[in-house]
């Protein structure tokens, strides 16, 4: 039992709030991409990538795994995030610091979505089930790849009034 529901849909719950933050932080993406401020989605994006990693905290405890570590990481990375987008208002180099922080957050939730895909899907799981095969090791880096040049472009191209 984790805050009095099962561990069953306690993990449900955290996978829910995981995808949602995902796919909310690829349209605040796009967003910075194309070079707007989506003020009221980047602050939901925020909120729900802190609560992955929150509720992450949450299982039980065997030890230090890359899941805490992951968690520990995404923490800091969204405190400074949040840090540049409301304490710097996106000024000089918070907007950069913003745009950077943003996109490596969503990265650290992509990423985990992807080892979790590869963990849980039986058709992946059969062909890179050590998570160390070429197909594993390919998919990684072709995330790191295109989440690089995402952020090259967003920080191009995002340049937003002060908030």
């Amino acid at each position: 039992m984790i805050l009095g529901i099962s561990l069953a849909l306690f993990t449900k719950v955290h996978v829910v709030i995981s995808l949602i933050a995902i796919c909310v932080g690829f349209v605040v993406a796009a967003g910075m991409i194309g070079g707007r401020m989506l003020s009221g989605l980047t602050a939901f994006f925020l909120v729900m990538t802190a609560l992955t990693s929150g509720t992450g905290f949450l299982f039980p405890y065997k030890g230090v795994t890359p899941g805490i570590v992951f968690g520990v990481i995404s923490m800091m990375v969204l405190l400074l995030a949040g840090v540049a987008r409301y304490g710097g208002n996106l000024v000089g180099t918070w907007r950069v610091t913003w745009v950077i922080s943003a996109m490596v957050a969503q990265y650290l939730n992509f990423f985990v979505f992807l080892v979790q895909l590869f963990d849980k899907v039986p058709a992946l799981h059969m062909m890179a089930h050590r998570q160390k095969e070429t197909l594993f090791a390919a998919a990684q880096l072709a995330t790191l790849v295109a989440f690089v040049l995402w952020t090259v472009m967003a920080v191009r191209r995002f340049r937003p009034e002060a908030a």
